[in-house]
């Protein structure tokens, strides 16, 4: 499955998906955000259990805001449309999988 492109507009139907959801909350010009994109790429080819979105910060500032996203990347983990989990920084493919496994139960 690809990676959603998320914003105001579809976010309501991402907060209410039955699966676990991924969301990277990014920036063009951030380069840890550009070390970790390709790896939330790869999760959501592999990982169809999973919805995996993207939130650019520059063009959803609401979003950000909603979630207390002050530095990115920032990588939140949501079941139910609760937050389980978030983290701040670039992190490894297995350390965002585990996050999603725990989340997943």
């Amino acid at each position: 499955m690809s990676v959603l492109s998320v914003n105001k507009n579809n976010f309501n139907s991402v907060k209410s998906s039955d699966k676990v959801v991924l969301l990277d909350f990014y920036a063009e010009w951030c380069g840890p955000c550009r070390m970790v994109s390709p790896i939330v790429d790869e999760i959501a080819e592999e990982n169809s259990q999973y919805l995996v979105g993207k939130i650019n910060v520059d063009d959803e500032l609401e979003l950000a805001q909603a979630f207390g996203v002050s530095s990115i990347p920032t990588l939140v983990v949501m079941k139910d449309g609760k937050i389980v989990t978030k983290s701040t920084g670039a992190r490894p493919k297995a350390s965002i999988l585990s996050m999603l496994e725990e989340a997943n139960g």
